[in-house]
């Protein structure tokens, strides 16, 4: 044996003439398989497995399994692949014995092709094992990684739960669980069983923010879900926070409406007590709604929906209170809410028009005047009165356009009439919201212009809460109606919130005394002592005779009697409307009670009350 350092400082003693043979060696298995190690580590490698070969191939005798361990441990240095053991093969069978000079040896050259024999078997053994060590690595790899994988995946599931159905600032229930939890109740529950929902309001939250910050708007909330969270009757099945400052109470296991009212209640209390938020005293109210019932065919879920109009009405009803769903009062607030949807639409169809109601002089009897009533003749309920949609189109703003168009029918209407009765006046209602218009007056000055109406035979009627405070536009409106020379009258007046120092300086021709001050009372005095005129008609005489010296004409409504039209006429009162004298009426009618009143003109009356006859429709 000789030896020398190569550059790697690897030692490369090997048997003397085989030198090229492990260069050669080397080479193949580079080319054949990377394994990534230096060029001395290879060949070191090389050598120790070429002086086994040279001591395997001159042994006597013979060592059986050679071969095999030096396949084995070809693998085991990382030339596990098929083109390396290809490699080995090819240099070790052409240049092994050349290298040793024993090629023309045939017992040398029968026993090299014994031991690459047993090398290629040992190597695919070693390549098998190695292979199925590797495969059992993976596996088990995969299933730790399955295993971690399912565990990530069920505590990022349990904390998107969590996040998807609980409120992130109060930490209770929200909406999502609230619904899955009255789901579940319709589906499993039995059909007698009964649950209770209540759902509850801040009154006046936003304040909090705009004044306190939304930071301590935070901290109230928190407070708020604490309070509600700690209720300790056993039937409460759950709290949650809806949105914003709504939150909910479920009840299981009801009897009544009532088990509910009383959480409900509880709830309402546990909120009344001041709250402290970062040293400041923060008092609150709340609202609530109530629904109870059934759980069959999934009622459930209906019950939530039930609560919040509930909530809504007690909003509506003046707030810091509870009220219990009513399915008629539900029914007809979606009967008011079809009607306002199918306004719009009836308008641009001209389904609305105008009847007209006689207004009579008293003293004399004759028609002096009529009033403009709207109606919707509505496609599937008929005619419809004003009491049906007057508010709703009042609350949609659509009271603007309606009233325009219904102005124009009665001027124009009423321009028609003078050709049979010169200086019968229309009288026509104008709602608040149109006063707050800017440019009522051009409007109507234009409709006056287009229908042929002198200005002052329109007498527009306002009520007392529309001229309460006379300031910005209700002024310049009045003003400039006023100096277009039409007629402005307080309508219903003695049921509003009367200020006599307005009608003093306001530009008025006239009030219209409401139907509930024309009528007898027969009522005593509500309390011990109180002082009331003798009677009915000193009362009414003190009022008509206010009018008269602010210089007003009085006009009274909801006369239904012949006695009551006597009794106002001896007040001195100057008009009068209702029934006795006629029901509104389409505008042919007037026109048959004006040529039925000229007939009668020839004929001598002993009274001064009335000659229209009385309608009865």
């Amino acid at each position: 044996m000789s030896g020398r350092s190569d550059a790697d400082g690897v030692d490369d003693r090997h048997h003397p003439g085989v030198e090229e043979f492990v260069t050669a060696w080397a080479t193949a298995l580079h080319r054949a398989h990377y394994v990534p190690i230096s060029a001395g580590q290879r060949r070191r490698i090389v050598a120790g497995l070429a002086d086994r070969l040279v001591s395997a191939v001159l042994a006597e005798p013979a060592e059986p399994g050679d071969g095999h361990r030096i396949g084995a441990d070809l693998v085991a240095a990382g030339f596990g692949s098929p083109e390396a053991l290809g490699g080995t093969i090819a240099v070790v069978g052409s240049r092994f014995l050349g290298e040793l000079g024993l090629a023309a040896d045939p017992t040398r050259t029968a026993r090299l092709n014994g031991l690459l024999a047993e090398l290629a078997a040992g190597f695919a053994a070693a390549a098998h094992d190695r292979s199925l060590r590797a495969q059992d690595t993976v596996r088990l790899a995969a299933l730790a990684a399955r295993a971690q994988a399912e565990e990530a995946l069920r505590v990022s599931e349990a904390r998107f739960r969590r996040f998807a159905t609980h409120d992130q600032l109060t930490g209770l229930p929200n909406l999502t669980l609230l619904t899955e939890q009255l789901g579940r109740l319709s589906t499993a529950g039995v059909p007698t069983d009964r649950v209770g929902v209540c759902c509850l309001d801040v009154d006046d939250f936003a304040a909090v923010n705009d004044v306190l910050g939304h930071q301590v708007g935070d901290l109230l909330l928190r407070e708020i879900a604490g309070r509600l969270g700690a209720l300790t009757d056993p039937r409460i099945d759950l709290v949650a926070r809806l949105d914003s400052d709504r939150f909910a109470i479920l009840v299981r296991d009801t009897t009544c409406t009532e088990d509910t009212i009383k959480i409900a209640d509880q709830a309402l209390a546990a909120l009344a007590a001041p709250f402290s938020v970062n040293g400041t005293e923060v008092p609150l109210t709340a609202s609530a709604g109530v629904a109870e019932g059934t759980v069959a065919d999934g009622a459930a879920a209906t019950l939530m929906r039930a609560s919040e109009i509930a909530l809504h009405w007690a909003k509506a009803d003046g707030k810091a209170t509870l009220r219990q769903f009513d399915q008629d009062r539900s029914n007809a607030d979606a009967a008011r809410y079809r009607l306002s949807a199918a306004m719009p639409a009836a308008l641009r169809r001209g389904e609305f028009t105008a009847v007209y109601q006689p207004i009579v002089a008293l003293r004399s009897g004759l028609l002096t005047g009529v009033e403009a009533l709207a109606r919707w003749r509505h496609p599937q309920l008929g005619l419809l009165t004003a009491a049906r949609f007057i508010e709703l189109a009042e609350r949609t703003g659509l009271v603007v356009a309606l009233g325009s168009q219904l102005l124009e029918q009665a001027c124009r209407q009423t321009s028609r009439w003078q050709r049979v009765q010169p200086g019968l006046y229309v009288s026509v209602n104008v709602s608040v919201r149109q006063l707050h218009q800017n440019g009522l007056a051009g409007a109507v000055a234009q409709i006056l212009d287009r229908t042929g109406l002198p200005p002052h035979l329109l007498q527009l009627e306002v009520t007392e809460q529309a001229v309460i405070d006379l300031t910005g536009v209700v002024a310049e409106t009045l003003a400039a109606l006023m100096e277009l020379g039409v007629r402005i009258v307080i309508d219903d007046f003695g049921i509003g919130y009367a200020n006599l120092a307005n009608l003093r300086s306001l530009p008025l021709h006239g009030l219209k005394l409401d139907a509930s001050l024309t009528r007898s009372s027969a009522q005593p005095a509500r309390w011990p002592g109180a002082r009331r005129p003798d009677t009915d008609d000193d009362f009414l005489g003190t009022v008509v005779s206010l009018g008269h010296k602010l210089g007003l004409v009085v006009t009274a409504e909801g006369i239904e009697t012949a006695q009551q039209a006597h009794r106002l006429a001896a007040t001195g009162c100057d008009n009068g409307q209702g029934w006795h004298f006629g029901r509104p009426v389409p505008p042919h009618e007037i026109t048959a009670s004006i040529a039925a009143q000229q007939h009668r003109d020839a004929v001598p009356r002993h009274t001064g009350l009335p000659v229209l006859p009385v309608q009865r429709r």
